[in-house]
């Protein structure tokens, strides 16, 4: 896809501030925040990796369209977390199991659009504020494995 047809797929919206633009940092580090790679971001888009490294090196200017999108998975992202912290504190040895690879992963929970990269650092969050949290492998939960 060319930055042409980029630009239809995710235009501006009418009336945003060009202050509000997101930077190519901005995408990177969020992404990478997100444990998202840069093929499952292009895919999520529609686009292709090329445009969100070009998006990512500052190449292409980044449509909005796309910052509100980035934003709207930051914020599901952080529900999931919150609400997965709130479910662990209740428990007198909390625990979570997360998954070495997609595959693992969409066996698990089909519902979930998001990878197993994302799932661990969704964990590694949930990690930060539970103390104790055990973290296991599914495929090791039943082995006594940590």
């Amino acid at each position: 896809m060319n930055a042409k047809n980029t630009e239809r797929a995710h235009s501006d919206p009418p009336g945003m501030p060009e202050d509000e633009r997101m930077t190519p940092a901005e995408l990177r580090v969020v992404r990478e925040f997100l444990g998202l790679s840069v093929d499952w971001l292009a895919a999520h888009l529609r686009v292709t990796g090329r445009t969100v490294r070009h998006w990512e090196a500052g190449t292409y200017v980044i449509p909005d369209g796309v910052r509100l999108e980035i934003e709207d998975l930051e914020r599901r992202t952080g529900e999931f977390v919150s609400g997965l912290i709130t479910a662990l504190m209740d428990m007198p040895e909390p625990g979570v199991i997360t998954y070495r690879d997609d595959t693992e992963y969409h066996k698990a929970h089909p519902e979930i659009p998001f990878p197993a990269s994302w799932h661990r650092a969704v964990v590694a969050r949930v990690a930060q504020e539970v103390p104790g949290l055990a973290i296991t492998y599914a495929s090791d939960a039943g082995s006594g494995t940590r």
